[in-house]
């Protein structure tokens, strides 16, 4: 048991949070560790306790640009908008963790989240066949889950026009009058197997084209947040987070 939990804590100093860029901090960590001995002779260190974090030496704090401006769009847009319930599909747990404080929140998820939180409810259902009658949801949310659909990686069927019926399953439960909050990768198109799609911004309005465009936003290839911009600003992008806010019709 000692010995797995030795090989863990030492496997994982080279894979998180950046892959193999733990070994040039290794020697770093080496000479802290001997330091903090030195420092602290009346407490025992035992090198099977060793945890190293060799990644975390950086100049300013990290962080996964879609996924900070994402989440904090959609806080800000659900605000605005005083609902007292709202739908999320499949984005970022902490996002929805955090958005279910201020409003009651349904996550739905084809892999279903075991958690337990006030003002959260988390129900196991597809993308593709939503547990909801038509035209039935007020205020939904959909961030970086859409692009994914069809390609395997969670487990899902394949289906080439995963996004596509994605996107009619959606565009199905929202009632008149309704907001949909989606994000998804923008730029150059393709299928980057299995990891994703990327989809022109213009593609994306097509594939809603029961719903009117409010406003657009995006993060840049930059990690740049730009609110309220002109969908051909995106187009050429090689990797960037388009930020859609729909209302149905």
């Amino acid at each position: 048991m000692l010995i797995s939990k030795i090989i863990k804590n030492w496997v994982l100093a080279f894979l998180y949070p950046r892959p193999l860029i733990g070994i040039f901090y290794l020697p770093r960590f080496l000479n802290h560790w001997l330091q903090y001995k030195k420092k602290s002779a009346d407490e025992k260190l035992k090198a099977s306790e060793l945890q190293p974090c060799l990644g975390d030496w950086t100049t300013h704090t990290p962080f996964d640009a879609h996924y900070f401006y994402q989440g904090a769009w959609l806080a800000r847009k659900v605000r605005a908008t005083n609902i007292s319930k709202h739908i999320d599909v499949g984005s970022s747990v902490l996002t929805i963790s955090v958005l279910s404080a201020h409003v009651e929140t349904t996550f739905v998820d084809y892999r279903p989240l075991k958690a337990g939180l006030s003002g959260l409810t988390s129900i196991a259902g597809s993308i593709l066949a939503l547990p909801f009658q038509d035209d039935s949801v007020n205020s939904l949310s959909c961030l970086h889950v859409n692009e994914h659909i069809g390609l395997g990686r969670y487990g899902d069927p394949i289906n080439p026009l995963g996004s596509v019926e994605a996107a009619l399953e959606l565009q199905r439960v929202m009632s008149r009058g309704g907001k949909l909050f989606l994000s998804l990768p923008v730029g150059r198109e393709r299928v980057c197997f299995n990891a994703h799609r990327v989809h022109s911004p213009v593609t994306v309005v097509k594939l809603f084209s029961q719903m009117k465009l409010i406003d657009f936003s995006y993060v840049d290839d930059a990690g740049k947040f730009r609110e309220n911009k002109a969908l051909e600003d995106a187009s050429r992008f090689e990797y960037g987070c388009g930020l859609f806010c729909f209302q149905k019709q």
